[in-house]
């Protein structure tokens, strides 16, 4: 009561008045810098907490699995690395409908079109995002089975959260930095995918190889070389489809 009068606030109703936001990190972290994405989440999950209506998602390489959680989603944020053709660990940010040209662009790894699909399917469900931004961070280093994040990508964690939460607080969605961070038990993926151990637990490159399976490799009953098919130049068609900076 105040000033005689009684208020009430139905703080039911404002609950759900807040927007259903999804913020994903996804790639592969088997793959160096592939691995910033979810890398990203990871480390912000650690270090801060959002309302209920805000779920973090280490959604790694799990492609279309994820429509289900985008078509909940109003507001959806992406970690991932996009290979914008620019410099080693630079990072930039797009919005809305560009995301999807962006993804699609120079495909690094099958998530990337899986992601693509996702976000077409939502749209077909007539369940797109209100809003969307891409927090993308171009590769060092993808060649390297079983390695980590390279310096120059794993410098741009923190840059990259905070552009995020920047970019959130015009939706007043805000985080709040946890008391203690959690600890590696409680890491999205589990302990065990804990970036500092998976880089102390890697065998060396003698006991395992960093382009791939050796089983694969240097079995006799595989035969990895460059067979390019010679085309009829007179028959080939060729397209532009890289429609970066023509929208």
């Amino acid at each position: 009561m105040v000033g005689g009068v009684s208020l009430k606030f139905n703080f039911h109703s404002m609950k759900y008045t807040m927007k259903q936001t999804l913020i994903l990190g996804i790639g592969n972290i088997l793959w160096a810098d592939e691995g910033f994405g979810v890398r990203a989440v990871e480390k912000l999950n650690q270090y801060y907490q959002f309302d209920d209506n805000v779920k973090v998602m280490d959604g790694g390489t799990q492609g279309i699995y994820l429509v289900q959680f985008v078509e909940e989603a109003e507001i959806l944020v992406v970690f991932d690395a996009i290979d914008y053709g620019l410099e080693p660990g630079e990072m930039k940010l797009i919005e809305g409908e560009d995301v999807p040209k962006f993804m699609g662009v120079k495909k690094m790894s099958l998530h990337q079109t899986g992601f693509q699909e996702v976000l077409m399917m939502a749209e077909m469900l007539g369940r797109y995002p209100e809003h969307l931004l891409l927090v993308g961070v171009q590769p060092v280093e993808l060649e390297d089975f079983g390695g980590s994040l390279r310096e120059k990508t794993r410098q741009q964690i923190d840059p990259a959260i905070e552009a995020a939460l920047d970019w959130l607080k015009q939706f007043d969605i805000h985080a709040t930095k946890r008391v203690k961070p959690l600890s590696k038990e409680h890491a999205l993926a589990g302990k065990e995918m804990d970036i500092k151990t998976y880089e102390e637990q890697r065998p060396s490159a003698e006991a395992a190889s960093r382009v791939g399976d050796n089983r694969v490799l240097h079995s006799k009953e595989f035969h990895i070389q460059y067979k390019p098919h010679k085309l009829d130049e007179e028959k080939v068609i060729a397209c532009d489809v890289d429609h970066r900076g023509k929208y």
